[in-house]
């Protein structure tokens, strides 16, 4: 398989550096070199990206990824690559270490796909931007002699709740890490500050007793009665909810049949709000719906979690940082506040929980998904975007964006008054956190 790209494309105005443009920071520019290096990776990067796009894989089943992915880092001068690390059979670390102290700055990649409609999730353009922020920021470090370490993870499951992320920071991956940084496509507005909501799955069973329900209805305790007033409670509670809290169901288990009070029923519920600890206030308030469900009726209950992710919160001082280089290849991503209004989304993931641990930006990235005319097409999780996200354009625009990544990574291995701001502001969140009585799940 080859990936090629025309040199008179529509992606090669995406990656004009503008010299002139004023640089973020005193420190010497190495921005140059840095898109230099991401476009000598980038035609292999394409061809891996088709790879991984092109054999759709689940949940810590992404074994043709994974070695697709660790075998071409392996290759690399300098990389030590860890496939199947932390005992996750899909995951992998990959460290260049210059071997003189220094920040440690890390990647994500990802690269698992959706059932039945695969890469929608454009998991595929993620995993090679992070690869080449990560191989651009080793290669400057060598040729400048920077010092500090780059580490690139393999972070599988991240759909479905399977928290990829989530494993590897319980098993310790991310320790001694100063941030990390990842990206996702979408058809949203290019944004450095992208916060994403919390969420919290379980699954809600009841038990009682059968009876015939014509015969001998008032013998049996009706679990699926159970279950359907606590639906019924839970359509009333949305009406008292603040705004960004969502409530979401399906009833999985309605019975056997028609003539029977049914002894059993069960369904799968997610919240999800705009914090954990708003999600924490809505679950409790859910739970209680379902209690009323079996006082209601005297079915029994069980309530059994799933998975959870806790909102993105990302750091403003890496959101300057990468909004600055990004805007000096052609792009118009606002500052301040209006980009985090604008780029709120209740979608989730468990980068989340990587930005309650050290600091983090998971910027947005513009793909094209349209019709010939022009006309909007669907987004992440539509057979449209799986579609968009296997172009040359849409794999030129994630070059764009770890060109911006990598230099958000030199720039914190460059100058220490920056890695001192992206810290103070952490311990910032993580107070206010505190106080709003965020835990983990």
């Amino acid at each position: 398989m080859v990936f090629t790209f025309q040199a008179d494309s529509e992606v090669d105005s995406y990656m004009i550096v503008r010299p002139n443009a004023a640089h973020p920071t005193s420190s010497p520019d190495f921005f140059a070199a840095i898109c230099a290096e991401v476009d000598n990776l980038s035609a292999d990067l394409g061809t891996i990206s088709l790879e991984i796009h092109d054999n759709p894989e689940l949940q810590y089943k992404e074994f043709h990824a994974h070695k697709v992915v660790t075998e071409y880092l392996a290759r690399q001068p300098g990389w030590t690559v860890t496939p199947s690390a932390y005992g996750i059979a899909t995951a992998f670390v990959a460290v260049f270490d210059s071997t003189r102290e220094g920040a440690v700055v890390s990647f994500n990649a990802e690269y698992d796909a959706l059932a039945g409609i695969g890469h929608a999730c454009g998991h595929n353009l993620i995993a090679v931007m992070s690869v080449a922020g990560a191989l651009a920021t080793a290669k400057v470090m060598k040729d400048e002699g920077i010092a500090g370490k780059v580490m690139l993870f393999g972070t599988p499951a991240e759909e479905g709740g399977g928290g990829g992320k989530i494993k590897l920071l319980k098993a310790g991956a991310y320790n001694n890490v100063d941030i990390s940084l990842i990206a996702h496509p979408g058809i949203s507005p290019d944004a450095a500050l992208v916060r994403t909501a919390a969420y919290f799955a379980f699954k809600v069973e009841y038990f009682r007793k059968e009876a015939h329900a014509a015969a001998r209805p008032w013998e049996g305790i009706n679990a699926l009665d159970a279950l359907i007033t606590a639906y019924n409670a839970i359509s009333v509670l949305r009406q008292q909810t603040e705004p960004g809290d969502i409530i979401q169901g399906m009833i999985t288990n309605g019975g056997l049949r028609p003539n029977i009070i049914h002894a059993y029923s069960a369904g799968r519920f997610v919240v999800r709000s705009s914090s954990r600890a708003r999600v924490e206030v809505l679950r409790k308030r859910v739970f209680a719906c379902f209690e009323a469900g079996a006082t209601a009726t005297g079915a029994e209950l069980k309530l059994t979690p799933g998975g959870s992710y806790a909102d993105h919160v990302p750091n403003h001082a890496l959101g300057r940082s990468y909004q600055k280089y990004f805007n000096r290849l052609g792009a118009g991503i606002v500052e301040g506040d209006l980009d985090i209004l604008r780029s709120s989304t209740s979608a989730s993931t468990d980068q989340g929980d990587i930005s309650y641990a050290i600091p983090s930006i998971q910027p947005s990235c513009w793909i094209r998904s349209e019709d010939h005319t022009g006309k909007q097409l669907g987004g992440p999780h539509t057979p449209d975007f799986e579609k968009a996200v296997r172009t040359e354009e849409a794999h030129g625009l994630a070059m764009r964006v770890a060109k911006a990544l990598a230099a958000t990574a030199v720039d914190v291995l460059t100058r220490p008054e920056l890695l001192a701001e992206v810290r103070r502001e952490f311990d910032e969140m993580k107070v206010v956190d505190e106080l709003a009585g965020g835990a983990e799940y």
